[in-house]
C-alpha cells in the first residue's frame, strides 16, 4: 500500500532498547501483566514504532493476539493490538512515499504492514539491522492461518473452567416453544419434547443430520406435511436446504420461511411434487378450513441476471406458475465478494483520509494551498478525492440500503397483509440469513432485547448454518473427514479453501490428492458486519426501540472475529457438535453478560433511550426513511476516534452518565467525610457533657463540703472552742493538729480561755503515711484504748479513725452540758 509520509523524524537512538538478556521465560515474565489466561508468548521485538501514531514499545505475538504494549506508559495500546484470527492480510513490502519538502535519506525500510477485518490498517517499524521483523513475520504467518481447528486460542482455556447455562439446542428448542406461545417444559432431553398446533408442528426428522447436514436438528414445518415429504423436498434444494419456518405469528398464522434456490435445470423446467406441496403449505388458511389460502411471497435475494446464470449449475429461481397464489421478487442483492471488495475499498479510503493515517501522516479537514496544482488539497489528496469517497461509500451503503429495504418489505407484508413469505438466494445461507434475520427484529419486539439477540444470532445464523470458518478465514472439519477431521487449510495471505459440502450444486469438492490451488478460494465476505451495519442504521431511525446499543454492536462484532470463544466457530450445528466447541470452548453470551453485570444499568451496552411500552410491535420503517449513513462507531473508530463518537447520542448520554457517577461519586465520599465528622462531634459534645455534669458535681460536693465546715466551725465557736489549725513542715512526718479549748463562762455565754474546762489536741497523720504495720505507730500513754499489752492497732477502735490520739484530757460534764442546734448546719 502507497501513501504519504516520511522517516526521517525517527530517531532510532532515542529508542529505548527493553529486550531482557535472555529469551524464552524472561520474555514471558516481562509480559505476565498484559497478558489474558492461557495466553503465551510466542515472538516479541523491542523498541518497535506504531507508525499510525508514533508510539513506540514492545510488540508480542500470541497464541490468541498481536499485543503493543506502550514503552513510555506501560500499558497495552488498543490500535496496535489485534486478534490474529482478525487480521486478515500480512504485508512485509511496504512502500511509503516521502513527502516532497522532506528528505529520504537513510529511511528505514524494516515495515510490516497489518490490515485487519475490523476496518484496521496498521504499520509497525521495527529496529535497523535486526532480526526481530523476520521473527515477529515468521510466527505470524504460521498463527494467524493455522492449519488445525483446536490451534485457535479458544480451546486453549481448561474445559473443567467451563460454565455454560445450557445447550444451543436446548436454548433453541426453548425459542421454537416461545413462538409457539408455550413455555418449555423441564425435560432430560429434547428428544422428549413435542410440539405443534393446528398450523405447524415440530419435527425430529433431521436429529441425525441426515435431512440436511446443514440445518439444525429440530425443525418446524407446516403440519400437514409428513417426514417423507421433506425428505423428497429436499432433494430439488441446493444443498439440500428446503423451505422450513423460520418465525411465525399464531396470531394471523403468517409465517416467514427459508430455504435454497431450486434446481430447476438449464431449461428451468425441473419440478418436483413434495416441494411444491410443502411451499404451498406455508400459505395457511387465513381463518379455518373454509377460509382462501393467504398470498405467499417467494424473495429471491439475488438480482435476476444471477439467479438465471446459476441455471447453468443447475440452479435458479421458482415460476409463480407451478405455486398457487405466490408472486416472485427479486432483490438485486450482490454476492460475497462483491460485498468483500467493496469493503475492502471503503477501508483504504478510511485509512489513508483520516485524522490517524498508517502512513503516519494525520489527513487534516483543513484546506491547504497548493500553487502547482492550482487548486486546493483535502486529506492529502486532491479535492477530487471527495468523489472518489462518494463513490467508494455510495457503493457500499447501496449495498446496506438493498438488505435494510428487502427485509422492511418483508416485514410489511407479514404484519400488514397477513401474507406469508419464503426467502432464499443461492445456498440459503448469506443474503437469506441476512433479510430473514432482520426482518424478524422487525417483526418480533423480542428479537430487540439482549435475550432476544441471542436468541435470534443462534437461530437463524448459527442454527441454520451460516458458514462462519469459511466467510472469516479459521479451520473447521470436514463433512466427510469422519472420526479423522479433514481440516481446512488456506494460503498464509488470506485465502482458504472451501468446504466440500458447500458447493451449489451439491456433489463433493476436489479431492484432497489435488494440486493446494485449485483447492483453495477466497469465500471470506462482511456478511454479519453487514447485517449488523442495517441494525445500526434502525438504531438511529429508532433510538428507543433497542435495549442494547451501538456499542454493543461494535463490541459483538469484535469477539466474532476475534474467534476467543467458541460460538462461531466452524459452519453448522453438525460440525460444533463434531468439534465439541460447547464443551471445550467458553461461551461469549457469558462474557457479554458478566460485562454488563460488572457494569451496571448504566453500562455502555444498555441503551439509556429503550422504551419497549413505546415500541411493543412490529417496525414498518417507510422507504424514504431508510436512507444510510456511515457506522461511525464501528468504520471510524481507528481512523477518527474523536470522530466516530462525536455525534453520537448514546455516547454523549453515556459520557454524561460517567461524568454524573463520577459527580456522585464524590459527593458520595463528602457525605461520608461530614457523617464521619458530624459523629466525631458528637461523641466530643457526650465527652463534654459528661465533664461538665463531672464539674458540677464536684463543685456541689465542694460548695456542700464548705456549707458543712462553716457550720461546724460555728457550732464549736457558740461553745466557746478555740480552732486552730497548723501543718508540719517536716516532709517525712505531714501531720495536722487541730488545737481547741473551751470554756463557760459566769454569763452563760462559752468564753475562750487556754485554761478552759475542756481542751483537745488532735494530730491527723496523712493516710498515705499509716502503715499497716503496727510497730510502726506509737501512741501517747493518754490514749484511751491503750492496754498493758501495747497498742493494738489496727485492731483498736482507734483505727477506725485513720490516725493516733497523742492526748487528750478532757471535762466530760462540761460535754454533757453543750447543746447544739441544728440551725448551725446550713441544708445540703
Amino acid at each position: 500500500m502507497d501513501g504519504s509520509g516520511s522517516w526521517d523524524a525517527i530517531d532510532w537512538n532515542q529508542i529505548e532498547d527493553t529486550r531482557p538478556r535472555r529469551t524464552g521465560q524472561g520474555v514471558k515474565e516481562s509480559m505476565d501483566d498484559f497478558l489474558l489466561e492461557d495466553e503465551e508468548v510466542i515472538a516479541q521485538g523491542h523498541g518497535v514504532i506504531l507508525l499510525n501514531n508514533r508510539e513506540v514499545g514492545t510488540l508480542s505475538v500470541t497464541n490468541f493476539r498481536l499485543l503493543f504494549v506502550s514503552q513510555a506508559k506501560k500499558c497495552v495500546v488498543q490500535l496496535g493490538t489485534i486478534p490474529l484470527t482478525t487480521i486478515e492480510k500480512l504485508n512485509d513490502d511496504v512502500k511509503l512515499q516521502p513527502l516532497p519538502h522532506l528528505s529520504d535519506k537513510n529511511r528505514p525500510r524494516e515495515l510490516l504492514q497489518v490490515i485487519g477485518k475490523d476496518m484496521r490498517i496498521i504499520v509497525f517499524a521495527f529496529v535497523p539491522k535486526t532480526k526481530q521483523k523476520n521473527e515477529v513475520f515468521d510466527a505470524l504467518r504460521r498463527y494467524t492461518k493455522p492449519a488445525n481447528l483446536w490451534d485457535l486460542y479458544a480451546f486453549s482455556c481448561d474445559p473443567s473452567t467451563i460454565k455454560n447455562d445450557s445447550e444451543p439446542k436446548r436454548r433453541l428448542l426453548r425459542e421454537y416453544f416461545r413462538l409457539f406461545r408455550r413455555s418449555l417444559p423441564q425435560l432430560r432431553g429434547v428428544e422428549e419434547v413435542s410440539l405443534c398446533n393446528d398450523w405447524w408442528r415440530l419435527t425430529r426428522v433431521n436429529s441425525s443430520y441426515s435431512l440436511c447436514s446443514t440445518y439444525p436438528s429440530e425443525l418446524i414445518v407446516p403440519r400437514g406435511i409428513s417426514d417423507e415429504d421433506l425428505f423428497q423436498a429436499s432433494t430439488f434444494r441446493s444443498g439440500k436446504r428446503l423451505p422450513v419456518i423460520s418465525w411465525c405469528d399464531p396470531g394471523s398464522g403468517a409465517v416467514l420461511a427459508r430455504s435454497s434456490q431450486p434446481m430447476v435445470g438449464l431449461m428451468m423446467n425441473f419440478r418436483n411434487n413434495a416441494d411444491e406441496k410443502l411451499v404451498c403449505a406455508l400459505s395457511s388458511r387465513t381463518t379455518d378450513d373454509k377460509g382462501s389460502p393467504r398470498k405467499l411471497y417467494i424473495i429471491d435475494a439475488r438480482p435476476r441476471a444471477n439467479a438465471l446464470a446459476n441455471g447453468a449449475k443447475g440452479g435458479g429461481s421458482e415460476s409463480s406458475s407451478n405455486y398457487p397464489r405466490s408472486e416472485v421478487l427479486f432483490l438485486g442483492i450482490q454476492n460475497i465478494h462483491t460485498m468483500r471488495d467493496s469493503l475492502s475499498r471503503l477501508r483504504d479510503y478510511v485509512d489513508a483520509h483520516g485524522s490517524i493515517s498508517s502512513n503516519g501522516t494525520s489527513s487534516a479537514v483543513s484546506v491547504v494551498g497548493d500553487r502547482r496544482n492550482r487548486g486546493s488539497t483535502w486529506g492529502g489528496g486532491n479535492l477530487n478525492s471527495m468523489t472518489s469517497f462518494s463513490s467508494t461509500l455510495g457503493e457500499w451503503l447501496n449495498h446496506i440500503q438493498n438488505i435494510l429495504v428487502g427485509a422492511s418489505w418483508i416485514a410489511a407484508q407479514i404484519a400488514e397483509e397477513a401474507a406469508s413469505v419464503l426467502v432464499h438466494c443461492s445456498d440459503g445461507w448469506d443474503r437469506t440469513t441476512q433479510l430473514v434475520a432482520l426482518a424478524c427484529l422487525l417483526l418480533d419486539p423480542y428479537y430487540r432485547t439482549f435475550s432476544g439477540f441471542q436468541a435470534l444470532v443462534e437461530k437463524d445464523w448459527l442454527a441454520f448454518g451460516h458458514p462462519f470458518a469459511e466467510r472469516m478465514g479459521v479451520p473447521t472439519v470436514a463433512e466427510y473427514g469422519g472420526s479423522q477431521y479433514e481440516l481446512l487449510r488456506q494460503p498464509s495471505l488470506g485465502n482458504l479453501s472451501s468446504s466440500p459440502s458447500r458447493n451449489a450444486s451439491g456433489p463433493s469438492g476436489p479431492s484432497s490428492n489435488a494440486p493446494a490451488q485449485s483447492q483453495t478460494s477466497n469465500n471470506s465476505s462482511p456478511i454479519l458486519l453487514q447485517w449488523l451495519d442495517c441494525i445500526s442504521q434502525l438504531l438511529r431511525l429508532y433510538p428507543s426501540a433497542f435495549q442494547f446499543s451501538s456499542k454493543f454492536l461494535v463490541d459483538f462484532m469484535d469477539c466474532v472475529l476475534s474467534c476467543r470463544f467458541g460460538n462461531f466457530l466452524c459452519n453448522s450445528e453438525r460440525e460444533r457438535e463434531q468439534s465439541g466447541v460447547t464443551s471445550s470452548c467458553r461461551c461469549m453470551w457469558s462474557y457479554l453478560a458478566d460485562l454488563r453485570a460488572a457494569g451496571g444499568s448504566f453500562h455502555e451496552h444498555y441503551n439509556p433511550f429503550y422504551d419497549p411500552v413505546k415500541h411493543n410491535s412490529a417496525l414498518l420503517p417507510p422507504a424514504a426513511a431508510l436512507a444510510p449513513t456511515l457506522w461511525p462507531q464501528f468504520y471510524l473508530r481507528w481512523t477518527c476516534p474523536i470522530e466516530s463518537q462525536g455525534g453520537d447520542l448514546e455516547s454523549q448520554w453515556h459520557a454524561m452518565n460517567k461524568k454524573y457517577a463520577e459527580a456522585m461519586k464524590a459527593k458520595d465520599i463528602a457525605e461520608w467525610r461530614a457523617k464521619d465528622i458530624k459523629m466525631k462531634m458528637e461523641s466530643m459534645k457526650q465527652d463534654l457533657q459528661r465533664e461538665r455534669r463531672a464539674s458540677n458535681t464536684t463543685l456541689a460536693t465542694a460548695q456542700r463540703a464548705q456549707r458543712e465546715n462553716a457550720a461546724i466551725k460555728k457550732a464549736i465557736e457558740s461553745i466557746g472552742c478555740t480552732i486552730k489549725f497548723s501543718m508540719s513542715e517536716n516532709q517525712e512526718d505531714r501531720t495536722e493538729v487541730l488545737s481547741c479549748s473551751l470554756r463557760r463562762g459566769t454569763d452563760g455565754r462559752d468564753q475562750e480561755d487556754e485554761n478552759g474546762d475542756f481542751s483537745v489536741s488532735i494530730s491527723a497523720i496523712e493516710d498515705s503515711l499509716v502503715s499497716e504495720a503496727p510497730g510502726d505507730h506509737f501512741c501517747e500513754s493518754l490514749c484511751p484504748f491503750r492496754t498493758r499489752e501495747g497498742c493494738r492497732w489496727p485492731d483498736a477502735p482507734c483505727a477506725q479513725l485513720g490516725s493516733q490520739f497523742v492526748g487528750l484530757k478532757a471535762n466530760f460534764d462540761a460535754f454533757d452540758r453543750l447543746s447544739i442546734q441544728d440551725c448551725y448546719f446550713g441544708p445540703e
